[in-house]
């Protein structure tokens, strides 16, 4: 959640790596994801194109394996690259309960795709590597740095990929089955204050937008919970966040160790947040702050320290930034723009040669736990949200600066903003025949899967993540599909 790196949210866990890079870098305030899931997101940042150009519908659908992303361009010039862990931009991946509760998220009915949100703790005072495989990454990505990167004659890209903060999969089956677990140990959660979490306020079911209604209860989140539990699950997240920092903290100490700190650039950032329980969610998926406003901070030579950016800026941008920093020339064809002229003194002269950059950000949601295509517009203090094809379905204005924990829908209150805010949306992507193509996409996509299992379809369907309740009425949920297709 990017909203963890200045104030007041940076007041809720000790994150000294980040402090760090704030005091000689720059934090972006209002950076945000240009879709609110791991591939999509991915893909916009490794494409430098917004998610309907690309067609990253959802964690299956994400680039082609061949793609040509800023670092294969960095690696024609002569960069060094190298990745470590996390990618997951390209097609293909992720489970098929992810595949299937996207594809079907058109269909009339209500099933919770998620068990019950939970939290665990583990080990002892002393035990800080929890997340095993990011640090495994970690330690690679140190020793690439100590062992070669410090030979090289020629500039190096390295990117290092994490999984935390995201929750674990729950591996055992019973009442919790398929449940997301936020999980620690007590020396991550000693650096939590738990004094400064905020408990989020919930709109009661009756005021819930129909969209979010149908995300919290496919989420499995809209049973009774106490605030005690809210707590815990805010606080293990930012526990995991605080693991996160360590990681980010042992990259800085390895290239300051080389000696490389000083003529070195380094990004942070994130795919998407994390809802921790606000709106009476938790996952991502939605373009609330908490799951689509990600953190974004720059360091290095010749770069603005201790300076925060207002601009509204989004995960394009990197692809273009990337190739500024190498004297790479910038395709014209991106979405993104390069976040150098903002970064670096002589800002105002430095025009790029498409014009200056737009007031407005855009993301889109194509994927599961969410029952329409959605498209956000940020803008000033205007967040504008419109669902499938603008009509159908209630539209949501905010504004996040009387309303930062956005309860408060002014869309109908504001109609001109509401048209106006429309009106660039339309120019930027005409959003009702990307929902219809989706839709289609989504079909199709069913109708093969279906087709290659037989008549086995409903019960491989049976057994992926909202199994509990297809089975209490199965023959319902059957004739709601055939109905949809």
């Amino acid at each position: 959640d990017g909203r963890l790196t200045f104030f007041p949210g940076n007041q809720t866990v000790y994150l000294p790596s980040i402090n760090f890079m704030k005091r000689h870098g720059t934090v972006f305030l209002n950076a945000y994801t240009n879709s609110p899931i791991c591939c999509p997101s991915r893909a916009a940042m490794w494409s430098g194109l917004f998610t309907h150009i690309t067609e990253s519908w959802n964690n299956f659908k994400g680039l082609d394996p061949d793609y040509v992303t800023w670092m294969d361009l960095m690696e024609k010039h002569g960069y060094h690259t190298q990745k470590f862990g996390k990618l997951d931009f390209t097609s293909g991946h992720h489970s098929v309960s992810n595949r299937v509760e996207a594809w079907t998220r058109d269909v009339n009915f209500l099933l919770r795709q998620e068990g019950r949100p939970m939290v665990k703790l583990t080990g002892h005072r002393k035990q800080f590597r929890v997340m095993e495989t990011d640090w495994r990454n970690t330690d690679k990505a140190i020793n690439w740095i100590k062992e070669e990167a410090v030979n090289f004659t020629q500039p190096f890209v390295l990117y290092l990929g994490l999984n935390l903060p995201h929750p674990y999969p729950s591996p055992y089956a019973g009442e919790n089955f398929g449940s997301s677990t936020f999980l620690t140990s007590p020396y991550w959660l000693e650096k939590v204050n738990y004094e400064a979490i905020k408990i989020p306020k919930w709109s009661s079911f009756s005021e819930m937008h129909p969209v979010d209604y149908y995300s919290s209860y496919t989420k499995n989140c809209t049973g009774e919970f106490t605030k005690e539990e809210v707590r815990n699950i805010r606080a293990f997240y930012y526990a995991m966040c605080a693991e996160t920092d360590a990681m980010l903290g042992e990259i800085i100490s390895a290239l300051r160790d080389t000696g490389l700190l000083g003529k070195t650039i380094i990004i942070f950032t994130a795919d998407h947040g994390e809802l921790a329980m606000e709106h009476r969610q938790f996952y991502k998926m939605s373009m609330y702050e908490g799951s689509s406003h990600v953190p974004l901070l720059v360091m290095g030579p010749g770069l603005r320290e201790q300076h925060q950016i207002p601009d509204v800026v989004s995960l394009v941008d990197i692809y273009p930034t990337m190739l500024d920093i190498a004297r790479i020339p910038v395709p014209q064809n991106l979405s993104g723009y390069s976040l150098i002229p903002l970064l670096r003194e002589k800002a105002e002269s430095e025009a790029s040669p498409r014009g200056p950059r737009p007031s407005w950000v855009l993301s889109e949601f194509h994927g599961c736990n969410v029952n329409s295509s959605v498209y956000m517009l940020r803008t000033g203090k205007w967040k504008y949200i419109t669902y499938s094809d603008g009509s159908s379905v209630l539209p949501q204005l905010f504004d996040l600066t009387a309303d930062p924990d956005e309860l408060t829908n002014l869309a109908i209150k504001f109609p001109l903003t509401v048209h106006s805010l429309d009106k660039i949306l339309r120019s930027i992507v005409n959003y009702p025949k990307v929902s219809s193509s989706v839709q289609e996409y989504n079909k199709q996509q069913f109708i093969s899967w279906k087709q290659s299992l037989g008549h086995n379809y409903s019960s491989v369907i049976a057994n992926l993540r909202w199994h509990q309740d297809w089975l209490k009425d199965q023959k319902k949920y059957e004739n709601a599909i055939d109905k949809w297709l």
